[in-house]
């Protein structure tokens, strides 16, 4: 039905229209935000002018030039046209009802990352980010802890935020002035773990990375020294030219 309306359309417009280039289209949207609030759309255009569009919340065709608007009275009083209509409609509603129950049992586990900066200005040195990527469901719930007790205070956080390919982000803030013995936790819970996940970070750890990356690279440095005296030595070696004696 959607594939003759279209056709009688653009028909229509080739005979009517005065242009030189010609090109005709029509598109069939099913926009939902829950099975209850779903909407059935038959769009046309022709020469990028929108001719009409069916509309499931309104159930009827609506003409948008004198050319269309004849017949899209046409059309609405067309039981037949109707009837196939509501059809499409309530193949929409079965598909976004499909979708979202295919949705609410799909889980998809997050990506945590702890980092630390410093902050200047503020009655604090540091801030450590939680950042947590790429999850689904939306629902979650990122909480600080200091030395496992629940931290509110000096803690900001973005919200969830969309990534826009149907996965979230977060990012939560604690400002704070590093101390001998402090441990903070970020603890993430989420739809796709059983039991929350702790995410840990404490000054002496991140001293001994920072020292074993010094010492790590310090033993490349030397090696590649090492290397280029060895390949020297073994240059001037095949230079030589034993002289005999006399």
């Amino acid at each position: 039905m959607f594939s003759r309306c279209v056709f009688t359309f653009l028909c229509l417009h080739l005979i009517v229209s005065r242009a030189g280039a010609l090109f005709g289209y029509g598109l069939i949207r099913c926009q939902f935000n829950s099975v209850h609030d779903a909407v059935y759309l038959e769009q046309l255009y022709f020469n990028k002018v929108f001719l009409g569009q069916f509309n499931s919340s309104v159930m009827r065709f609506d003409g948008y030039t004198n050319y269309t608007k004849g017949i899209a009275n046409l059309l609405n009083k067309n039981p037949v046209f109707i009837k196939q209509e509501k059809k499409n409609v309530l193949k929409c509603t079965s598909h976004v009802a499909n979708l979202l129950d295919s949705l609410s049992k799909t889980v998809i586990k997050p990506y945590v990352r702890l980092t630390l900066t410093e902050v200047k200005g503020s009655s604090h040195s540091h801030m450590l980010v939680c950042s947590v990527y790429s999850f689904y469901p939306r629902d979650i719930t990122v909480t600080w802890l200091q030395d496992g007790e629940v931290v509110t205070d000096d803690v900001t956080t973005t919200g969830t935020l969309s990534n826009g390919n149907w996965l979230y982000q977060i990012h939560t803030h604690l400002d704070f002035t590093p101390k001998f013995g402090q441990k903070f936790t970020c603890k993430v819970e989420h739809a796709s773990f059983k039991k929350p996940r702790l995410y840990e970070w404490n000054p002496m750890s991140q001293s001994d990375r920072e020292k074993m990356a010094v010492g790590t690279a310090g033993m490349a440095l030397g090696s590649v020294f090492l290397a280029v005296g060895v390949i020297y030595y073994l240059c001037n070696k095949n230079d030589r030219q034993l002289v005999p004696g006399g």
